[in-house]
């Protein structure tokens, strides 16, 4: 009789040392930080700033004491991940499309895209929008965030058209190329619909 009512004070008095410990614990646990820093959300973040089926997009970040720096760094970023991606794309594209084909210029077709990437990436493109821009100065230095998306379809044909003129491409090498950016505007312009 005495003894459970015992066992049972016993267990309430563990409740209570027990409970202001555990609420003490979650507290901290809570206001602590993580051991990374704080998460920071950065402007032109999210799908609407990644590349999808249609456009190429990309996001860049400069920062320097002087804005026109800061915003020079920022583009080249941008455009420099815009490169990546098209390069990145038109070699998975060929290698998909020769190991469909049995093609015995292949390796030379791909070596011709990627040096066609490059060369299309180093002129003013004429599709390239803009589709954000934010500054922020923090009384040392300015951050200057960029956002420019293109169209693929766009951006393959401007391809195209630039392999037409290049006198380095054969016409072999020249036919493929064509016939994969065929499928490529095709494939980018079904999506518009």
């Amino acid at each position: 009789m005495n003894f459970t009512s015992t066992s049972s004070n016993l267990k309430i008095m563990k409740f209570r040392l027990t409970l202001p410990i555990l609420t003490l614990a979650f507290l901290v646990s809570c206001g602590s930080q993580s051991p990374m820093g704080e998460k920071v959300k950065e402007p032109f973040t999210g799908s609407k700033y990644e590349s999808n089926n249609r456009f190429f997009r990309a996001t860049g970040k400069g920062s320097s004491i002087k804005d026109n720096i800061a915003r020079g760094k920022a583009d080249i970023e941008a455009k420099n991940q815009l490169a990546g991606q098209v390069s990145t794309t038109m070699r998975n594209v060929t290698d998909q499309y020769l190991g469909q084909t049995d093609n015995g210029v292949g390796a030379d077709v791909a070596d011709k895209f990627q040096s066609l990437s490059r060369q299309v990436m180093s002129t003013g493109l004429a599709d390239l929008r803009k589709i954000g821009e934010e500054k922020y100065y923090n009384g040392e230095e300015y951050t200057v965030y960029i956002a420019y998306e293109i169209k693929k379809n766009a951006m393959f044909r401007f391809m195209k058209k630039q392999a037409k003129t290049d006198s380095k491409i054969d016409e072999e090498s020249l036919k493929v190329m064509e016939e994969i950016l065929d499928l490529q505007i095709q494939a980018a312009e079904a999506e518009e619909k």
